[in-house]
C-alpha cells in the first residue's frame, strides 16, 4: 500500500500493484433507470467464429421463454447486432439517458451502429475511447427491467474485454469457440483472463460444429473431429452447446431476420442461465 494511500482504488494509476486493490472498487453503476438481472458476457479468443450469432441466439431463447433480455454491443470496430436483427433505427435519448432500440420481438439493443449516421462509416478510435463508449451503453442507456443482459464482447483480451471486466458486474462468460486445432489455446487466454478477472466461466458453445444434410440426415464434421470435449474437461467446464453450420440460419441473419431462426441447440444452455444463483 503507498504510503498516501486514499483508498479510492478507481482513481489510484497504482491500483493493481498494490495489496490493498480490490477489484470491484472500479465497477459503475448501472444507470438509475435499469434493473438488470444478470449480466452474461460472450466471448472468443479469435475472430470469425460466430460469437455474434450465438450471442443473438442466446438472447432469443432467453427472450421466447419469457425473459425480457438485451445486448449491448461491444464490439465496436466490427459491430454485427444490428445487421442480425435488421436494424437501421438511430439511438435517441432524454436527459435520463440512451433509450435502446428495440427488435421485433422486444429485445433492447444498443451498438455503435444506433449512434452513427452511416452504418458503414469506421470506427477510427483508439482504444481508450473505444472502451470509454462500452462503459457508457452501461451507464448512460436506460436498459429499463430486463433479465438477461448479454454482451457480444470483441475477440481477443485488449481493452474493451478489461474495461468491461473492470466496470460492469459481470455474473458469468460463455466461450465461443469453433472445431479447429488452434482451439485449445484460444480458450485457454480467454478463460485464463476471466479467471484472473474472478468472472465465473459458464461454458464453452462449439460453433460450426457439424453440418447435417437435409435429404439424408447425415452429420459431416466439415472442420475436421470436434476437440471441444477434450478442452472443456482441461478446464473443467461444460460444454453448453454444439452449434451446425446451418445456411438457412446465415440466411436469415443475412437478411436481418435471425429471430425468425429455428433450432433448439441453445435450450440446455438456457436451462444453466435460469439455474444461475
Amino acid at each position: 500500500m503507498a504510503e498516501n494511500c486514499t483508498h479510492d482504488c478507481g482513481n489510484c494509476p497504482s491500483a493493481q500493484g498494490c495489496g490493498e486493490f480490490d477489484p470491484k472498487s472500479l465497477l459503475e453503476e448501472a444507470n438509475p433507470l435499469s434493473h438488470i438481472g444478470k449480466v452474461i458476457a460472450v466471448v472468443s479468443g479469435k475472430g470469425g467464429v460466430g460469437k455474434s450469432m450465438v450471442t443473438s441466439l442466446m438472447t432469443i431463447t432467453m427472450q421466447r421463454r419469457g425473459r425480457p433480455s438485451a445486448i449491448l454491443d461491444a464490439d465496436v470496430t466490427g459491430p454485427s447486432i444490428p445487421k442480425a436483427f435488421g436494424i437501421t433505427a438511430k439511438a435517441d435519448g432524454c436527459e435520463d439517458g440512451i433509450f435502446p432500440i428495440q427488435t421485433v420481438s422486444g429485445i433492447r439493443t444498443i451498438s455503435v451502429n444506433n449512434l452513427l449516421e452511416n452504418d458503414t462509416d469506421p470506427v477510427l478510435w483508439r482504444g481508450p475511447i473505444i472502451a470509454g463508449l462500452v462503459k457508457q451503453f452501461w451507464t448512460d442507456v436506460i436498459w429499463g427491467t430486463v433479465d438477461y443482459l448479454f454482451i457480444d464482447m470483441p475477440p481477443g483480451t485488449g481493452d474493451v474485454p478489461l474495461t468491461v471486466f473492470q466496470s460492469i458486474p459481470v455474473d458469468g462468460i460463455i466461450v465461443v469457440t469453433s472445431p479447429q486445432d488452434l482451439v485449445s489455446m484460444v480458450v485457454s487466454k480467454a478463460i485464463k483472463m476471466a479467471e484472473m478477472m474472478d468472472v465465473p466461466v459458464l461454458g464453452i458453445v462449439e460453433n460450426y460444429s457439424y453440418f447435417k444434410c437435409p435429404e439424408c440426415g447425415t452429420e459431416t464434421q466439415i472442420f475436421g473431429p470436434s476437440k471441444v470435449d477434450d478442452v472443456a474437461k482441461e478446464f473443467d467446464i461444460p460444454v453448453l452447446a454444439k452449434l451446425p453450420i446451418d445456411p438457412k440460419l446465415a440466411a436469415a441473419t443475412d437478411r436481418g431476420m435471425i429471430e425468425l431462426f429455428e433450432g433448439d441447440w441453445l435450450e440446455s444452455a438456457a436451462d444453466m442461465l435460469e439455474d444461475l444463483k
